[in-house]
């Protein structure tokens, strides 16, 4: 009854996660028609980087690995009371720190442009050093918002706080819409502007049910209380390891800048597209696992066991959609980048760039997408030390690749400079293997054999293989269509068929999902 329960839960983080996720695409295509990869893309593109930094450092995934174990331990044992004092603690303690950050941030801010894009001339340079002094603030509302995720989510209630960015997408939407006549770079502050207000938006819908189900709260910095201690202790190693892994984009967005001009606007776009199984499929079994591992109760045995089997239940589920995601961006990229954003100033060359991004993230999408469950574990073990170290590995070597495959590389191989940002993507995603399987080998040690069988794996990239070819052969047959009647064409048989060869081949995360889907429709 749990494990079905747990589906149900990871069916609506799923669903929230996919409504956020198409808006925000829709966004994004909003944005690529106006703002195409001028220079004011790119200026917008890295100032929303910036105060990111302060969100994942504060934000979901560190407070879901600190936060939520301790928090779901205290209700899994009927202490209502004690859990909401020490969310209260940790709602005063973050909201304080965050506004710290914040203001020492705005001040900081034209001496961060020098580390995060360096290529970038004076007119571009003040123009983003303008926008990440409006979107700051947004930034610490948004910690706050992940604070309401958190509570949320140990209550059970996952559908709102993964459809809460939908309304911080629309603001954006909006703020573009209507300033669309003004000049490019007045239309990229006055979207800054609307971003911050979405970030309050954000917040706002969450925080009434927060307030139901936390009848006891009080935002008090409390630190007398030996679980707001816990979850202090565990916040550090967390918020180092989302540190490192920050710097690494951050050295990733430096080194496109260098690339040539675009590259940073482009690595955006690829992102919100690579991101997109990654945040549907890993993220919705992750979320939803989380909170049901560190509820687990019982001996050190028994709690290994069944750690074991939902874990390995949680991988065959993100293996079964992510492989397709990741051939689909290897052999299709095109048709999905075309049909997602080429328009007005976004063109067919453009979209060609972005595939070549895509695609290099496709070598580490299986790895990164497995590792978040596997991170996870190892939260709900109260364990955040090891993952620091292996993120710590995987940093290093993304800055090190990164830098070979983005400069030097191209140039060795007499291609042209630009390619070099689908060199970052891939070497990322090398290193992405790398920690996964570091962290594969630890936890097996710890709690027994895990992980995706080789046959399994073989289907599903089979399954996956056989879908490309006929989608391939589509794809020539129309050529010269628009982007969005052939990404139709192409794309809505690519996937039938990978599921009606896994069906053949009785996989059987195949069988479940079709049998959740006729449980939907009775």
């Amino acid at each position: 009854m749990a494990k079905e329960s747990t589906g149900h839960h990871a069916f609506l983080v799923a669903a929230g996660i996919l409504l956020s996720r198409m808006m925000g695409l829709v966004r994004q295509r909003v944005f690529s028609r106006y703002f195409g990869l001028l220079d004011e893309a790119d200026a917008f593109s890295s100032a929303l980087r910036v105060p990111n930094f302060l969100q994942n450092l504060f934000g979901e995934g560190v407070l879901s690995a600190s936060f939520i174990p301790v928090y779901a331990r205290l209700l899994a044992e009927g202490d209502d009371e004690e859990a909401d004092r020490v969310a209260g603690a940790v709602g005063a303690i973050l909201a304080l720190s965050s506004t710290v950050i914040v203001l020492l941030g705005i001040l900081a801010t034209p001496y961060l442009m020098w580390a995060i894009a360096p290529g970038f001339d004076d007119a571009k340079r003040d123009l983003t050093v303008l926008l990440v002094r409006i979107l700051f603030p947004g930034a610490g509302i948004l910690v706050c918002s992940a604070w309401c995720l958190g509570i949320l989510n140990s209550h059970r209630r996952f559908f709102l706080s993964y459809t809460a960015p939908v309304v911080w997408n629309l603001a954006m939407i909006a703020t573009m819409v209507a300033f669309r006549h003004s000049a490019l770079r007045d239309l990229a502050v006055a979207l800054a502007w609307g971003t911050g207000l979405g970030c309050v938006l954000q917040f706002a819908v969450q925080i009434p049910l927060v307030l139901r189900l936390t009848r006891n709260l009080r935002l008090r910095p409390e630190m007398h209380s030996a679980h707001v201690r816990e979850v202090l202790t565990n916040f550090l190693p967390v918020a180092a390891s989302r540190g490192v892994v920050q710097i690494s984009a951050y050295v990733d967005q430096s080194l496109a800048s260098l690339v040539s001009k675009g590259a940073v606007a482009a690595m955006g776009n690829a992102q919100s597209i690579y991101t997109l199984p990654v945040s549907l499929f890993g993220m919705a079994v992750s979320a939803a696992e989380l909170p049901a591992m560190s509820g687990t109760l019982g001996t050190e045995t028994e709690i290994a066991a069944r750690l074991r089997l939902r874990l390995n239940s949680g991988l065959r589920q993100i293996a079964f959609f992510i492989v397709p995601s990741a051939m689909a961006f290897f052999a299709l990229g095109d048709v999905v980048t075309a049909a997602l954003y080429e328009t007005g100033k976004f063109t067919h060359a453009n979209s060609v760039y972005v595939w070549g991004i895509v695609a290099g993230s496709a070598v580490g999408l299986l790895a990164s997408t497995l590792g978040r469950l596997y991170a996870s574990t190892y939260y709900a073990l109260r364990d955040t030390r090891t993952p620091l170290r292996y993120a710590s590995v995987r940093v290093a070597l993304t800055i090190s690749l990164g830098y070979l495959c983005a400069l030097p590389l191209p140039r060795w191989l007499g291609i042209d400079p630009h390619w070099g940002a689908a060199g970052l993507t891939a070497s990322a995603g090398v290193a992405g293997w790398v920690e996964f399987a570091l962290l594969r080998r630890a936890l097996n040690a710890r709690i027994g054999a895990t992980g995706v069988s080789v046959p399994l794996i073989a289907k599903l990239w089979g399954s996956a293989a056989a879908g490309a070819a006929a989608a391939w052969a589509i794809k020539l047959a129309i050529a010269g269509r628009g982007p969005v009647t052939s990404a139709i064409f192409i794309l809505i048989p690519y996937g039938l068929i990978y599921f009606a060869v896994t069906c053949l081949l009785r996989v059987e995360e195949c069988g479940a999902m079709f049998a959740r889907v006729a449980r939907l429709r009775r």
